[in-house]
């Protein structure tokens, strides 16, 4: 196969909107990659503005594929405060993708800002980061918020119903009450901070954020910056929760980075 040429004329997603989705770096450094010739798709060098088809196209960035059914791993990280979920850091702060195994690639299915916690999925199988991610699948992700302030009836009737941001009213939530300053907050858009401008928008900034599950994965012993490979049955799972078809084989990564211990994801 051949790369299509860019424009408008052909379906799809924006590659830079691909890859940063997929948590290879911000939109900008997408660009910066996709110019630099370091991304190819279905084998040819890719370009500027070019769209593809998540679902169908081979993506590879640095020769590493991204999407391939075969040879695919999949990692559930628990994500420390102070990481950032890029591939890289122009800053120099530490990443995910060096909490796990180098090789074979992975990038960071969405993104967590570095100051939230939680769960992380990292993979080379662009196909379900994609579906994990894009707003149209609802894949469901679970947070607990410790907020400042005692949430009153109405603003949590305000984030079941949905707020109004500066880039739109959100969907509505599931959220409950954890204690007098907890609450567990349910949402699938994933906005870039949503959870936190939610509550701030209804009056109560975020003190400390953890993802507790994504779709139905959720791991409760995972210390912070511990990971390990999903099951086959998790992949599945998941794969199910978007409507995908599962892969035979899918999970088998070696190895774990569980240490000793047990991990309560719950706020302090």
């Amino acid at each position: 196969m051949t790369a299509e040429p860019a424009g408008e004329g052909r379906p799809g997603e924006r590659l830079q909107k691909v890859l940063a989705r997929c948590g290879v770096g911000s939109r900008r450094v997408c660009e910066e990659l996709i110019e630099a010739g370091r991304v190819r798709v279905n084998g040819a060098v890719a370009l500027l503005g070019q769209r593809i088809d998540a679902e169908r196209d081979r993506v590879e960035v640095d020769g590493h594929a991204l999407g391939t059914a075969s040879g695919s791993v999949y990692y559930l990280l628990n994500k420390p405060g102070g990481v950032v979920t890029t591939a890289a850091d122009p800053q120099g702060r530490p990443t995910a993708v060096a909490l796990v195994p180098r090789l074979p690639r992975v990038f960071p299915v969405g993104r967590l800002d570095a100051d939230t916690e939680g769960l992380l999925l990292l993979t080379n199988d662009g196909g379900l980061a994609h579906r994990l991610t894009h707003p149209s699948f609802g894949v469901e992700k679970e947070y607990l918020a410790e907020v400042q302030g005692v949430p009153s009836p109405h603003a949590l009737r305000r984030l079941r119903q949905g707020v109004e941001l500066e880039d739109g009213r959100t969907a509505p939530a599931r959220v409950g009450r954890v204690g007098d300053r907890g609450l567990r907050i349910t949402i699938h858009e994933g906005r870039n901070r949503q959870v936190r401008r939610m509550c701030e928008a209804v009056g109560h900034p975020v003190l400390r954020l953890v993802r507790t599950r994504i779709g139905p994965l959720a791991d409760r012993d995972l210390t912070p910056g511990q990971w390990r490979p999903l099951a086959v049955s998790e992949v599945r799972a998941l794969e199910r929760a978007t409507g995908g078809r599962p892969q035979d084989g899918a999970g088998r990564a070696g190895g774990g980075g569980r240490g000793p211990g047990g991990g309560d994801l719950a706020p302090r």
